[in-house]
């Protein structure tokens, strides 16, 4: 993968690395990362090649300066009619089945604001680690529109159908804790803490067999569902896993009281 890709204008999506983690920071600081139609294709590409990547384990999403992102650029809203409206959250829509469905784990390290559609791709990622001083905040009615970037999905999944609609409808922002509390985060940490405690929990993530992890979000990306359903998505997955080279290592590593080395077939 590319140190950085580089969009012409409107921000762009830094990537780094630190050992099997790919790093995808967005990087619009003057609108506090603001998802641009720019930014947004770029964070697609680069997305899109950290899930193709076989030495990538695990995936961190986090924001340049003191935001993880403030939503979608409303400069960019002008002129916007039903039917652009509409072929423009079908260009987003891929980013949103990445992050869900992408076999490697998105873990989002936030700090500062996640608005709006900031806030929709935190809850999308698979685990959230959040700042003390990060403020979650769904305010898409404030100007007539709909939660989006996968919002109707992610945030009644992670906080409960309840709590989701109040968050969509009444515009009250959370702070990290009560994030934490409702669900739309896992960890909180000190304030500039979130990256660092992100990375953490990657490492730790891709420590363990990289078509297991896949398996996982698989098939929890097809719930909820009846209990049949899931006991055969469960069935299906797990035959698969017997199968694997992974698996007859982690088996010997066990064993042989020894670390598995896993190779992702």
């Amino acid at each position: 993968m590319p140190a950085e890709a580089i969009s012409p204008a409107g921000g762009t999506v830094k990537v780094g690395r630190d050992g099997p983690v790919t790093i995808l920071t967005l990087s619009y600081p003057e609108r506090r990362n603001a998802l641009s139609l720019p930014l947004r294709a770029v964070l697609l590409e680069v997305l899109q090649a950290a899930m193709e990547d076989e030495t990538c384990r695990a995936v961190v999403l986090t924001g340049e300066g003191e935001h993880f992102c403030s939503g979608g650029d409303i400069s960019s809203f002008d002129g916007v009619t039903a039917v652009s409206g509409r072929l423009r959250m079908q260009r987003v829509h891929p980013i949103v089945r990445l992050i869900v469905r992408g076999e490697k784990p998105v873990i989002a390290a936030v700090e500062g604001a996640a608005a709006g559609a900031g806030l929709c791709v935190a809850a999308s990622c698979d685990m959230v680690v959040a700042g003390k001083g990060a403020k979650f905040s769904c305010t898409f009615n404030m100007i007539g529109l709909l939660p989006d970037f996968g919002a109707a999905w992610a945030l009644p999944a992670r906080m409960g159908l309840g709590r989701a609609k109040m968050m969509m409808m009444s515009g009250r922002a959370l702070g990290a804790e009560a994030a934490e509390r409702a669900g739309l985060a896992e960890l909180v940490t000190e304030t500039g803490g979130a990256l660092k405690a992100a990375l953490e929990l990657a490492h730790d993530v891709a420590k363990a067999a990289p078509l297991s992890n896949g398996f996982v979000k698989a098939v929890l990306a097809r719930g909820p569902l009846p209990l049949e359903e899931m006991l055969g998505a469960e069935a299906d997955a797990q035959g698969v896993l017997y199968a694997s080279e992974d698996f007859q290592e982690g088996r010997r590593a066990f064993l042989e009281k020894r670390k598995p080395e896993f190779r992702g077939r």
